[in-house]
């Protein structure tokens, strides 16, 4: 027997479409430089994104070419969200943070064709354009000087001018749900960076899953800060959600310091938002130092890309009835794959203890736990191997790369070495690359490292493996202390004495001024354990 359904392709058209007539009102709101925001509403962001489509089919856009960004979050990123995967383009996410070696690469692989370029970001992007042989026009927003781009064989133009002269109405054409909307590319830690293509339908059922109770629990009545940088696995998904629940959007532009967000928030009033744990540790130091700003409209904060410390967020739920809740996914998986949404039911230590896991799966996602021979390991919350997902917005490739080892029979690699217990809760101990071994013996630096955040005199901390004549490997532990405090290797191992194993305690310490970050703002440890290499971290032994 066959279905009677309709069959109407899940695409981001659809989505775009509902935002504009249903939520046609609701605002993406952009922080300016003084403080204020300028606010668009999606009916006007939908209009301008017709004008966007059709000024790109005037310079040759006509079929699936890669439309790339190299901008902040703002409105004219969101019209770009908008216009080009829903005219049949594939819009490529260009990340500011990388090397200029590395964007040219990633432009070149993509085969960009077209770049729309922040005005202030002119200065980062200047000196990549010449390199880039495949673009051939650059659109520049903010009605800034663009000479600086001008002289390299690429037509350049003015946002705004580029739009003015087309109709606010576009006959946006039917698309196949699992052709390509968006391109994001790996951040590149090891080799270079992979691209992932994520579909229409991937886009809109990935979506659907942050709308869910447990997921985001997005709905019309809330107002999104996107914190998280549209370049970084499509802002997290947050961008499309907002459009399908009619959320407003809070947008930060480049302002994503601790004080302007925190005057964002109590001006703006947002109810969700999204951003690295780095971020909510610089807020936590400024409303420290600034308590006359109200951050409590925030109902639920999602935080990844790193593991969370408990204490950050214990401290933000008792002290500001802000509840920041750990996710976990990454470019691969679009990227939310599990959410730390312990049931109501479940107070004090139980509760924590779920709090602090990188949750379980949401609908869609299947995960499971595999040893180095590949077999599926119990969900017992003790064996360890390497975390394993699958669902249809998991990629099951890369863009014009053969990396099979990523990939094992339909499930996707992902790296990260953990356990699962009986009611699927996720708990990374590592990524692969960053297991300790010490005498045969595993240390997690994960869980070190959040536990030494825990100290009250300290900021961050990193742990990375070391060479050691007796034991292979001993952790060396990098901490950053908070301004004012002073702590001593000695007071950071006995505060560490009762909550791991005495062979998991650092010998060896070093406090440094920050952590070095990858572009999307996890721990870069390969760079701490180059400057131990070359004798640049001045260690201490306890």
């Amino acid at each position: 027997m066959q279905s009677t359904m309709m069959d109407s392709p899940l695409t981001t058209t659809a989505v775009m479409r509902h935002g504009a007539s249903v939520h046609g009102t609701s605002r993406v709101r952009t922080l300016m430089a003084d403080g204020s925001a300028r606010v668009g509403t999606y009916a006007e962001v939908a209009a301008r994104a017709a004008q966007l489509a059709h000024a790109l089919r005037g310079i040759g856009i006509t079929g699936d070419q890669r439309v790339a960004t190299f901008m902040w979050n703002n409105q004219e990123h969101v019209e770009a969200y908008c216009a080009v995967p829903s005219m049949g383009a594939v819009l490529h996410t260009l990340n500011l943070r990388l090397t200029a070696d590395q964007l040219v690469y990633i432009a070149e692989h993509a085969d960009d064709q077209v770049v729309i370029v922040d005005g202030s970001l002119i200065p980062l992007f200047a000196p990549v354009l010449p390199r880039l042989s495949t673009v051939h026009t650059v659109v520049v927003t903010g009605g800034v000087d663009r000479s600086a781009l001008e002289g390299h064989g690429k037509t350049v133009v003015d946002y705004e001018e580029f739009l003015i002269a087309h109709p606010s109405t576009f006959e946006w054409p039917e698309l196949d749900e699992r052709d390509a909307a968006f391109m994001c590319y790996t951040s590149g830690t090891t080799g270079n960076p992979k691209g992932v293509a994520y579909s229409h339908r991937s886009t809109y059922l990935h979506s659907m899953a942050v709308l869910t109770k447990d997921g985001m629990a997005v709905g019309a009545d809330d107002s999104l800060l996107a914190v998280v940088p549209q370049f970084h696995a499509n802002a997290w998904g947050l961008i499309f959600a907002a459009l399908m629940a009619g959320a407003d959007l809070v947008m930060p532009d480049r302002f994503l310091q601790a004080e302007p967000l925190v005057k964002l928030i109590h001006a703006e009033r947002p109810t969700i938002a999204g951003a690295v744990p780095t971020i909510w540790n610089d807020v936590l130091q400024y409303l420290e130092a600034h308590p006359e700003y109200d951050v409590s409209s925030l109902d639920f904060v999602a935080c990844g890309g790193s593991a969370v410390p408990r204490h950050l967020m214990e401290v933000f739920e008792d002290k500001y009835g802000v509840q920041i809740v750990q996710a976990w996914g990454m470019t691969e998986t679009s990227p939310l794959a599990s959410i730390a949404r312990p049931a109501v039911a479940l107070t004090g230590e139980d509760h924590w203890a779920l709090r602090a896991t990188a949750g379980r799966p949401v609908c869609g996602v299947e995960a499971r736990i595999v040893d180095d021979e590949g077999q599926t390991l119990p969900n017992d919350g003790e064996s360890v191997g390497e975390l394993q997902v699958r669902g249809p917005w998991i990629t099951g490739s890369y863009y014009r790369d053969n990396d099979e080892g990523k990939f094992a029979g339909g499930w996707l690699r992902t790296g990260d070495v953990g356990r699962m217990d009986a009611g699927s809760y996720i708990t990374l101990t590592d990524r692969a690359k960053d297991v300790i071994k010490s005498g045969g013996e595993w240390i997690s630096s994960v869980e070190l490292e959040l536990l030494i955040a825990g100290h009250p005199s300290v900021l961050e901390a990193a742990v990375i493996g070391v060479p050691d004549e007796k034991w292979q490997e001993r952790p060396l532990a990098a901490v950053v202390v908070k301004d004012g405090r002073q702590v001593t290797p000695q007071e950071l191992r006995e505060f560490l004495s009762d909550k791991v194993a005495k062979w998991w305690l650092p010998e060896r310490w070093t406090f440094i001024d920050q952590v070095p970050r990858t572009s999307v703002g996890k721990f870069d440890k390969k760079v701490l354990r180059a400057q131990h290499r070359d004798g640049g971290l001045e260690v201490v032994e306890s």
